[in-house]
């Protein structure tokens, strides 16, 4: 489980490095994806071929199932991260995401997420209503 907020910044070879705590569960290599809300997605390479395993499932017929997937798939990047924990963000992903310097990486749940810092915050102030509703909702079930 990735949990937290981290704060590295992307260097001048456009790599970030990954928490230390992070390091362990991608030794074995990652997947970095597009991710919704302008993000990237980052999997263990598991959990990667896990979800691509569910999606399978999906109905191929669907119009959606398979745009989903075909920009899904095409986006992906793999990558083992280095002795120091720096993966290298592909040109597409970095202008999909707006990854200049400061980055935030966060862990969710059974994945992390890079998201540029400003778009990350200007994301937080527009969700932290709704984040709200819902503690109240669960807290209260």
């Amino acid at each position: 489980m990735f949990l937290g907020t981290h704060s590295p910044r992307l260097d001048d070879k456009n790599r970030v490095i990954l928490p230390a705590k992070f390091r362990d569960a991608l030794s074995g290599g990652l997947v970095i994806t597009k991710g919704q809300d302008r993000c990237l997605v980052v999997w263990t390479r598991e959990g990667f071929a896990e979800y691509a395993a569910r999606l399978r499932s999906g109905s191929q017929t669907s119009e959606k199932v398979r745009a989903y997937t075909r920009v899904l798939f095409a986006s992906a990047h793999d990558d083992t991260p280095d002795k120091q924990g720096r993966i290298t963000v592909p040109p597409a992903l970095r202008e999909y995401a707006g990854l200049t310097k400061d980055c935030v990486v966060v862990g969710a749940d059974t994945r992390i997420e890079i998201w540029d810092s400003a778009a990350w915050e200007a994301y937080l102030t527009g969700t932290e209503q709704g984040f709200v509703d819902l503690d109240a909702m669960w807290s209260n079930a």
